[in-house]
């Protein structure tokens, strides 16, 4: 129950009446220092539960539509919409404060402990995400803009003070709760319940906390249907979020199988991603073993040497004793580098820790990659990749950036002139690096965008693109401190299946109707880069 906005609403004059003749007409309450601490506590928690809610909806959002800002601004700005017109709307209610109070605790129990698995089902299945999205938020913002006005009321039912105080005293118990279910969601729910699961957990201690405070300190406004009614009604929501707390896994399961086209074998919700993996198995016996971030398509292995050998070995046609590599947590870029003996040092820095353990881990994922992250040359490194270049005092003769495409905020800083300075100060003299760029052909200018951006941080480039059947049409940029670019050739070991020094040339080729284009570049205050990525990926 956040009560952001609806301050106004509580010590209205109208509201003010209100609580006076509530307060005659009503039956008596228990006094004292006790009951109010307790009604307080019970502020705090429905603060807690009431901000979990909304930050489900953000995180939900940004997990299966992506673009987290924009998420954020419609969930919230939705829900302090609504929470505005629950706080009218619940003038009426205030002659009968407390049942309408444990009548709407029970119902944002129910809808806000719900929320998450419905519009999972409502992106799975009906694609109908956006529209149930602002529906729900609506309907839970309403109900904990209610809340306010109704607590007041009771509030003064225990103890008769002066606005201004009951006011203070409520809103700072809602805002420390707030601030109670804002490190709660992240650091708590999310690790060991799970979206849907933490949802279901606090609509449990909603409903507990709403009801436990009238059926307590304000039985006496119960009369036997009331009780009755009551009883009923909280029985029902405890057996409705219990059996969604149970079935939660196999509609999950069931949920996730239907966004994918084959089997899912493997899924996770750590705390940065999804990671999720299919396997098909062809009439002949091969495998289509894919991995999939956050619903976008990392590799398939039917085709994944393709992209890899085409990411690392320009990069190695330099010097190569000391290796860096910026993301690639599935081991794959790695392998193609300890094709190399002369490599001494492989350092790969992925920020989570899920990702390189089951690279590690994973029967399919492990010989798929040649356990290379098992070689005793390699050092892996769990940390954002940003933050641990900022700290670095080491410099890598070569630097594979394996980054996922910037089509949310969280990643369009690692395509930044800032990011791309950071990597450029640990080359070491006669260094030179590689990025994964995204598809000229599908993201034409977010694919430029980054020849711009790494030009702006100091760095000469040549682009090349290569075809990758499950991805289209993928491109790289090759770079050097400098205004020389590199050139583009290789040296390569034994044992590739597809590039060669050969096509490598011909890879640096663009059609007519995808020529170079000059664009500004992406920083951190100005991520426009983000807005090409998202823009241009739409219609695919």
């Amino acid at each position: 129950m956040t009560s952001r906005n609806t301050a106004e609403a509580a010590v209205s004059s109208d509201e003010e009446a209100a609580i006076g003749t509530s307060g005659a007409e009503a039956p008596p309450v228990r006094a004292g220092r006790l009951s109010r601490v307790a009604l307080l506590l019970v502020v705090f928690i429905c603060a807690a539960c009431g901000l979990v809610y909304e930050l489900a909806l953000v995180a939900l959002g940004s997990y299966l539509i992506g673009n987290t800002a924009a998420q954020a601004s419609i969930v919230l700005g939705v829900m302090v919409f609504a929470m505005g017109i629950g706080a009218l709307a619940a003038k009426p209610l205030q002659r009968k404060a407390a049942v309408s109070f444990a009548l709407i605790e029970l119902l944002l129990a129910l809808l806000g402990g719900l929320s998450v698995l419905g519009l999972y089902a409502a992106f799975a299945w009906l694609h109908l995400y956006t529209f149930a999205m602002v529906g729900v938020a609506l309907i839970v913002g309403g109900l904990i803009g209610a809340e306010i006005p109704l607590l007041m009321v009771l509030l003064q039912r225990i103890r008769k003070q002066d606005a201004g105080s009951a006011v203070a005293d409520l809103f700072a118990a809602d805002y420390v709760g707030a601030l109670l279910g804002g490190l709660a969601f992240p650091f708590l729910l999310l690790p060991v319940f799970g979206q849907i699961r933490g949802a279901l957990v606090v609509g449990a201690v909603n409903a507990v906390a709403g009801t436990i405070l009238v059926f307590t300190l304000f039985r006496k406004d119960l009369g036997v249907r009331a009780r009755i009614g009551l009883g009923l009604a909280s029985g029902a929501v405890a057996v409705i979020l219990a059996g969604a707390f149970v079935f939660s896994s196999s509609f999950e399961a069931s949920a996730r199988q239907a966004m994918y086209r084959d089997p899912v074998v493997y899924a996770q919700q750590t705390r940065y991603q999804e990671i999720v993996m299919t396997e098909e198995f062809s009439w002949e016996g091969s495998s289509d073993f894919r991995l999939f971030l956050n619903g976008d398509l990392q590799f398939s292995s039917v085709d994944e040497y393709r992209y890899h050998e085409s990411l690392v070995h320009p990069v190695l046609a330099g010097s190569r004793g000391d290796v860096l590599v910026l993301g690639g947590g599935d081991g794959l870029a790695v392998r193609e580098i300890l094709k190399y003996p002369d490599v001494r040092t492989v350092t790969l820095v992925e920020l989570d820790p899920a990702m390189t353990d089951l690279a590690r881990t994973d029967e399919r994922l492990s010989v798929l990659n040649g356990h290379s992250l098992d070689d005793p040359r390699v050092t892996v490194v769990n940390a954002d990749a940003f933050s641990w270049l900022r700290e670095s005092a080491g410099t890598y003769d070569a630097i594979v950036v394996d980054m996922p495409d910037p089509d949310e905020t969280a990643t369009a800083k690692l395509y930044s002139v800032e990011f791309y300075g950071l990597v450029g100060s640990v080359l070491a003299p006669g260094g030179r690096m590689v990025v994964q760029s995204g598809s000229p052909y599908f993201a034409p200018k977010a694919y430029w965008c980054i020849a711009e951006t790494m030009k702006e941080a100091g760095l000469a480039t040549v682009p090349y693109h290569v075809d990758v059947p499950s991805f289209g049409d993928w491109g790289y940029f090759l770079a050097v401190p400098g205004d020389t670019p590199p050139t583009l050739t290789m040296d390569p070991p034994p044992g590739l299946k597809f590039m060669d020094q050969r096509l490598l040339e011909a890879s640096t080729a663009f059609p007519l109707d995808r020529p170079p284009l000059e664009l500004e570049a992406s920083t951190l205050m100005n991520p426009v880069i983000l807005e090409y990525a998202q823009g241009e990926w739409r219609d695919y």
